[in-house]
């Protein structure tokens, strides 16, 4: 056990360290440096008086740490460690953690009188110094606060180091390289500089004993140092070599770390193809393989020593050197120092000695590849702490920060909606698709929070470049900032802002608009520096298979999406309020983070590439009734102390960047694709949550599948990563690759529907759904295909009726219904002539005979009509006809002669009985 309390023996030790350590060692170094004034008294001083002088306070930094991705469990609010990221691989420990047979191994091996010294151990110094003045080097000498010294310094110089550039930003010294100069300058022990490092060292040793206790000094040295490779401290170390805490540790494990500190890379023990390189070549230190005939037996003397005494046998002499051989034989010094000092008894020094040294190498959880399918999120978290100011102002602050700093970084990450994306994203992508560079992606997003819930990829993580098609370190679901992605086409789904602009400017979604297949000429632009899109070559958006289009709503088009609809949706519009839309609503270009400008038709319908995490963001806007919440997958970070750090949480705020009445419209426009029937029903868990939602093709390359309850948004993307392979034509476990988004969505989406829920959307704002009275243009007379044209460019739907009697030419409009006004949507039936119609000539004012005789004679039958008396007729007057003149009809028709007379047949006047009776 380590002693607790310093003696006065130890104060007195102390005392006569700061006297007689700065004459001894102003001699000695005097003698090294000037050899010739080195017995002189001023010589003496002079060194007296420089080490005296040289600083002696050394601020103790903080070590440096893993950072922790946490994540919490919803299940059962658990905190849970995802995984680390380290330079130096660390957990530190209090000193009732370490077994004290830690403490004896290394206290009997590298500074036997620690409690009795006051910093500076003066014979193991003097020592030292001696050898390296006669030509040698540093023979050990140094106590554990000089040890602790030299690591502090160090790791200072490792936590700060950066690349070295010149005035043109050349790279002058790689950080790697710097880092190595700092292990060298602070281990120097040759030549005038390793003697003032050495001096400065014991120094700030001296002093450092005067502001902390031994055993603080101890512990701090145990969880600083190194053990070889990444791995720093006794306890983490312990965890990797031995798969235990430092608080289990047994007599042999702990003399085996004890070695393994005085030179942590040469004999380190998870190497099994060996540690260093003897001067032949031959790599030495190696795993066990049955012999020991690369052993030199002088590193395993004691062995042979205790089979030379009888103790052991050649077998177990075998057993025990069988491998690792260089730090079994550091590993049997030290027990033999702990014995020397009654720190442990023979039999305990015999069992151990004849133990082989058996590694249980257990690799700490570190990296993003540590998480599985996972991995993406992962990586999306990474690149966000390496690129957000919060984490640091420098990129080197912001990788000490995910590296060194100690910080638990609480992720967003729902275990059970990203345990759904993983499921099924393997079941319907596969990693990879012959004959193209093929990638999936989903990515769900908390609505009212913006918090990142879930991101899932096809391919196989690995860092950094891989020819591999079926991996990649690109995060598919980020922005170039956030993973390395310049995102995908969205196709249709960018069709959302064209539907917020429409109705931001009073439109309703049951306005009547050509959506026909057509050239437009022009388009509105009034953004600065843009100016109004012009076709001079008639260019036209093709419909999905060459659909003609139709006059229809924006109702219509969004459910059926439309592509000529929602161009002719923009042509009233202007194309500078669509890019304001698309810009207030989160969604930038992904390669560069700018503004994305909508200037051609082209863009309406999504040929941009935009990130599915920001497009995901838009429609949780919607579905939030108009509140943006940026989204995030950070939610807390707290430091090495336990501190709860919010100035380190990445800045993303939610705002309100559409009016209620808008969202609300616009999510009723929305959930027509998500009903049977719309295009996205496919994608539909129709388990009782109200859902909208956007389908979207780019020009047969990419897909989408984009919807969102009340709670939670889900994207999904499928297609070219890069290439323009034609995704309607190409498969992937039986089903065409453009359709993998429907099953794909509709899994993710039914675990978030059970995991968030959802509401019902608010309705929608009843004057941005109102029926919209329009003039209906007078086609009578025109052709029909005049007519047509006349009423489908005015936005009307129009149907041909039957053809009706008429002396017109068979190809005229006669008849239209409605005329004058009438509601959108409204179909205009118009009526040709069939040309089969004869015209009833006028007869007025003639004698009924008479008009009787030129009718019959046009091809009627004439019959008597109506007879009006009338004194002044006398004989008769035809009054009209029945039909009336100009009445085209059907030749052979009857027509009646209405006319006035005197007396009328069948009247009976005055004097004509007679004829009244016949």
């Amino acid at each position: 056990m380590p002693e607790t309390k310093r003696t006065g023996s130890g104060v007195l030790g102390g005392l006569l360290g700061v006297v007689g350590l700065s004459a001894v060692a102003g001699v000695l170094v005097t003698a090294a440096v000037t050899p010739a004034i080195a017995v002189s008294g001023a010589a003496a001083s002079s060194a007296i008086s420089m080490f005296d002088n040289m600083p002696s306070y050394l601020e103790i930094d903080e070590l440096m740490l893993p950072t922790t991705l946490m994540y919490v469990n919803p299940d059962n609010g658990q905190e849970v460690e995802w995984t680390k990221f380290y330079d130096q691989n660390r957990s530190p420990v209090n000193f009732d953690q370490v077994a004290p047979v830690v403490y004896d191994a290394v206290l009997s091996s590298e500074d036997p009188r620690y409690y009795q010294h006051g910093g500076v151990d003066l014979i193991g110094t003097t020592r030292a110094l001696l050898s390296n003045a006669s030509g040698g080097q540093t023979q050990g000498g140094s106590s554990i606060s000089q040890q602790y010294v030299k690591n502090v310094l160090i790791q200072r110089c490792e936590r700060d180091a950066e690349a070295e550039l010149d005035a043109d930003n050349n790279v002058v010294k790689t950080r790697d390289e710097v880092l190595r100069n700092c292990w060298e300058e602070a281990t120097n022990a040759t030549g005038a500089e390793g003697y003032e490092r050495k001096l400065q060292e014991m120094r700030y040793a001296i002093a450092l004993e005067q502001r902390y206790s031994k055993n603080d000094i101890l512990l701090g040295y145990l969880n600083i140092a190194n053990f070889g490779g990444t791995n720093y401290g006794i306890d983490a170390s312990s965890k990797y070599y031995f798969n235990v805490p430092a608080s289990q540790l047994s007599v042999s494990q702990a003399a085996t770390l004890a070695g393994i500190v005085q030179n942590p890379n040469s004999y380190r023990i998870d190497l099994p193809g060996g540690s260093f390189t003897g001067s032949d070549g031959t790599p030495r230190n190696t795993a066990p393989d049955g012999s020991i005939d690369d052993v030199e037996p002088t590193t395993i003397q004691a062995l042979y020593t205790l089979r030379d005494e009888g103790v052991i046998n050649d077998e177990q002499l075998l057993a025990a050197a069988d491998g690792y051989s260089a730090t079994k034989g550091r590993q049997l010094y030290v027990l033999s120092r702990m014995l020397d000092d009654g720190k442990i008894n023979r039999d305990q020094y015999i069992q151990a000695a004849i133990e082989p040294i058996t590694p249980a190498i257990t690799q700490p959880v570190t990296g993003c590849q540590s998480t599985g399918s996972a991995a993406y999120f992962c990586q999306y978290v990474v690149s966000t702490i390496q690129n957000d100011p919060a984490f640091g102002e420098t990129q080197e602050a912001r990788d000490r920060a995910l590296r060194q700093d100690g910080l638990k970084i609480y992720t967003t990450i729902d275990p059970r909606v990203q345990a759904a994306a993983e499921q099924s994203m393997a079941e319907y992508a596969p990693t990879s698709i012959e004959g193209m560079k093929f990638g999936a992606v989903a990515t769900s997003v908390e609505a009212k929070t913006g918090r990142v819930l879930a991101i899932a990829q096809n391919t196989r993580y690995v860092p950094g470049y891989t020819e591999d098609p079926n991996e990649s370190s690109i995060v598919f679901a980020g922005d170039r900032a956030t993973g390395g992605s310049g995102g995908f086409g969205a196709g249709s789904t960018f069709k959302l802002f064209t539907l917020i602009d429409w109705l931001e400017q009073g439109k309703s979604l049951r306005e009547v608009v050509n959506g026909t297949d057509r050239n437009i000429p022009r388009m509105t632009n009034s953004c600065e520096g843009q100016g109004d899109w012009v076709n001079p070559g008639s260019d036209r958006i093709r419909n999905f298979g060459n659909q003609r289009g139709y006059n229809g709503t924006p109702l219509q088009f969004t459910a059926q999406s439309l592509n000529t609809g929602f161009i002719g949706m923009a042509a009233e519009l202007d194309l500078c309020d669509i890019t304001n839309v698309v810009a207030k609503m989160g969604v930038t270009n992904p390669t560069n983070g700018e503004q994305i400008n909508v200037d051609v038709p082209s863009d309406i319908i999504g040929t941009e590439s935009v990130s599915p995490i920001a497009m995901a963001g838009a429609y949780a806007a919607v579905a939030n009734g108009g509140t943006l919440c940026q989204p995030k997958v950070i939610d807390r970070v707290v430091d090495n102390n336990g501190v709860d750090r919010p100035e380190l949480v990445p800045a993303r705020s939610c705002s309100t960047v559409l009016t209620p009445e808008v969202a609300s419209t616009a999510a009723f426009a929305l959930q027509g694709v998500m009903v049977r029937g719309g295009t996205g029903s496919q994608a539909n868990p129709f388990d009782g949550t109200p859902m909208l939602g956007k389908t979207g093709t780019n020009e047969q390359r990419h897909s989408w599948m984009i919807e969102s309850s009340t709670n939670v948004t889900t994207a999904v993307m499928a297609g070219n990563y890069d290439g323009l392979v034609d995704i309607s034509r190409t498969y992937a476990y039986d089903r065409r690759v453009m359709d993998i988004r429907y099953p794909i969505a509709l899994q993710i989406q039914a675990a978030a529907n059970a995991a968030y829920g959802g509401d019902e959307f608010p309705a929608p704002a009843q004057n941005l759904i109102r029926q919209v009275v329009r003039e209906v243009p007078n086609v009578v007379g025109q052709t029909i295909d005049q007519a047509r044209a006349t009423l489908e460019g005015a936005g009307w739907e129009v149907a041909v009726g039957e053809a009706v009697n008429s002396d017109q030419p068979t190809n005229i409009i006669v008849q239209q219904n409605p005329s004058g006004q009438a509601p959108g949507g409204t179909v205009v039936t118009i009526n040709p002539s069939n040309g089969q119609a004869v015209t009833v000539p006028d007869v007025s004012g003639q004698n009924p005979a008479v008009a009787a005789g030129a009718l019959n004679a046009a091809g009627f039958s004439a019959v008597q009509g109506s007879c009006t008396p009338d004194p002044s007729a006398g004989g008769g007057r035809v009054t009209g006809t029945d039909p009336g003149a100009g009445t085209a009809t059907t030749r052979g028709a009857t027509v009646a002669i209405n006319f006035a007379a005197a007396a009328c047949p069948g009247q009976g006047g005055p004097g004509n009985d007679e004829d009244d009776d016949e």
